[in-house]
C-alpha cells in the first residue's frame, strides 16, 4: 500500500471486545497503531473509534483491506469509513459580500495550515473577486433572485461536480440553500453562523444579541442540514463583552471568532476527526498528527 497513514471512523452499538478485535485486525495486517481515540455515548449505548495506522511496510491492497475489514464490521453493526490520505481534498468556498472568512480560510490553505485545494470560490455578488484573483483562485459570479434560486442552484451544483469538489465551506454565503441542494451534499456542507448557536438562529444576530444585552458573543461552524442553523455543530467559541458594546462593536468581535471557529470546523473536517451521530458531532481531538 503506497499511503501511509489510513484513518477510519467507526461507530456502532456498544459491546464488548470491540477494541480487542479491531486492533487486533490491524495487528494481524501488519498495520502500525499511531492513534486509537475512543468515546462511548452510555446514554444512547453508542461507541465511536478513530484509529490512525501507518501503512508502510504491508502489502495488502486497499480492496482487501476493505472487504477484509467488512468481514469484520457487519455482525458487529459498523457504520465506518476510511480515509487513506493519499489526496488533499478539494474546497469550494461559497461568499456574499464579508471578506474576512474567505481571506483567512484561502490564507490557511496557502500556508499549509489547512490540507486541501481551494477550488472555485462562488459567489452571488461581485464584490470580492479581487481577493480570489489575489490567491489565484477561479471565482464564478452567480447572482440569484427568488425567482431564479432553483436555476442558480442547477448551475452551483454543476460547478462543484465539474471540480470534483469534496467539501464546501460557507464563509458568510447569505442565501438559504435547498433541501434537495443540501441533501445531495450530505455532511460536505460547513456553514459559519455568527451566533452561539441555538441562541439567535437567522439573520441580524449582533443586532438581537445587542438587543438582549448579552454578556457572551460567539460564534457556531455547523453542517447544513434541512432546518437552518439547526445542523451537527462541529465548533464553537465565546468572547465577553460588556453592557458598553454596541451592535459594531459586537460584529467586530465576532468576525474574528468566526474566522478560528470556521477554520477548526474545516481542519476537523479534513483530518476526518468527526462523526455524525444523528444530529450530533462527535469531534475527536488531533493525535499528535
Amino acid at each position: 500500500m503506497k499511503s501511509q497513514i489510513v484513518t477510519f471512523l467507526i461507530k456502532c452499538p456498544d459491546q464488548k471486545g470491540l477494541v480487542a478485535k479491531i486492533t487486533n485486525f490491524f495487528y494481524e495486517k501488519e498495520f502500525n497503531i499511531l492513534s486509537c481515540q475512543q468515546y462511548v455515548n452510555a446514554i444512547e449505548d453508542t461507541y465511536f473509534m478513530r484509529i490512525r495506522l501507518n501503512a508502510a511496510g504491508t502489502i495488502i491492497s486497499k480492496k482487501d483491506l476493505e472487504n477484509g475489514f467488512l468481514k469484520l464490521a457487519t455482525p458487529l453493526h459498523f457504520d465506518w469509513s476510511v480515509n487513506y490520505g493519499d489526496k488533499k481534498q478539494c474546497v469550494a468556498i461559497m461568499v456574499s459580500h464579508t471578506s474576512h472568512n474567505l481571506y483567512d480560510l484561502l490564507e490557511r490553505s496557502k500556508e499549509g495550515r489547512l490540507d486541501c485545494n481551494v477550488k472555485i470560490i462562488i459567489s452571488n455578488h461581485d464584490k470580492l473577486r479581487h481577493i480570489a484573483a489575489m490567491f489565484g483562485v477561479p471565482f464564478h459570479y452567480l447572482p440569484v433572485t427568488q425567482e431564479t434560486k432553483l436555476q442558480q442552484e442547477s448551475q452551483v451544483r454543476e460547478l462543484l461536480d465539474a471540480h470534483k469538489i469534496d467539501l464546501i465551506v460557507m464563509a458568510r454565503y447569505m442565501q438559504i440553500l435547498s433541501s434537495d441542494f443540501i441533501n445531495y451534499y450530505p455532511e460536505r456542507i460547513i456553514n459559519i453562523h455568527h451566533s452561539f448557536l441555538p441562541a439567535f438562529q437567522g439573520a441580524n444576530p449582533y443586532k438581537k444579541a445587542y438587543e438582549r444585552g448579552v454578556k457572551l458573543i460567539g460564534a457556531t461552524a455547523h453542517y447544513a442540514t434541512e432546518d437552518l442553523d439547526e445542523g451537527p455543530i462541529i465548533e464553537q467559541d465565546v468572547k465577553p463583552v460588556t453592557h458598553e458594546s454596541t451592535p459594531t462593536t459586537l460584529k467586530r468581535i465576532g468576525a474574528d471568532i468566526e474566522k478560528l471557529v470556521l477554520a477548526r470546523a474545516v481542519k476537523c473536517h479534513l483530518n476526518n476527526q468527526i462523526i455524525v451521530s444523528g444530529n450530533r458531532a462527535i469531534v475527536f481531538p488531533e493525535a499528535g498528527e
